[in-house]
């Protein structure tokens, strides 16, 4: 597949028309899940951290808790389940309209020609949610801490750099960009080896989803302990 992406000339119309379309079946989803994501988990620290008594430390660990793993893993299960079923049932219509076959019979080589820019689409696209998730709990977070708790926003905004570091940011691209490329990748390769007719196509998709979950949380355990022993949290 990586050979076929860097193949030249590179089907650029297309993944501008794929992540258009991607964007436009994960954009709603993110936001109507981001905003309740960055509530709970500045609601559960902020109670956490004021029974410890370490108040000027809920906006640092808010902060932690949605760029490390709330913003990646909201992103990866929207993509994975609005993105991936649709490149699955995409690739499943072709299939069974032997719209794939044909491309075979001209010479047309379907993964050069489909799956490379939709798969590219995919991380770009999932790589953005991914940030927009980010900002907008960063967001709810500050809200429900400093508004609606009572917390110090001074407190809340200088303990940023208490926990969190740049390196976390980068990690949660490289888990959204690697989540995206899988829920790609399992969308794709459900959909093109569908049969069956409409119902076959039906089962590629439950199958792509649960699939694509499970690898992604996975890797997601995976990713985060080698960030573990690569880069050592910080101390206080």
């Amino acid at each position: 597949m990586t050979k076929r992406i860097f193949t030249r000339p590179f089907q650029f119309r297309e993944f501008i028309e794929q992540a258009w379309f991607i964007t436009s079946v994960t954009l709603m989803p993110t936001l109507l899940v981001s905003i309740p994501f960055g509530a709970v988990i500045s609601l559960q620290v902020g109670n956490l951290t004021g029974q410890l008594g370490a108040q000027s430390f809920a906006g640092a660990t808010a902060v932690l808790a949605v760029v490390r793993e709330a913003a990646p893993i909201a992103a990866a299960l929207i993509i994975a389940g609005a993105a991936g079923s649709a490149i699955c049932s995409d690739m499943g219509a072709r299939k069974i309209r032997e719209e794939i076959d044909a491309m075979e019979v001209l010479g047309i080589d379907p993964l050069e020609r489909l799956v490379a820019p939709r798969v590219c689409a995919t991380v770009f696209v999932a790589m953005m949610i991914n940030g927009l998730v980010i900002t907008a709990g960063i967001s709810g977070a500050y809200f429900f801490t400093v508004i609606i708790q009572g917390g110090s926003a001074g407190a809340f905004l200088s303990s940023f750099t208490a926990l969190a570091t740049l390196p976390d940011l980068w990690i949660a691209m490289i888990k959204a960009a690697v989540f995206g490329w899988l829920a790609a990748i399992v969308g794709a390769y459900k959909g093109l080896n569908a049969g069956g007719g409409p119902s076959g196509v039906g089962r590629a998709v439950n199958e792509s989803v649960i699939v694509a979950f499970m690898l992604l949380f996975f890797m997601n355990a995976i990713i985060t302990a080698i960030y573990f022993q690569v880069v050592p949290p910080p101390g206080l």
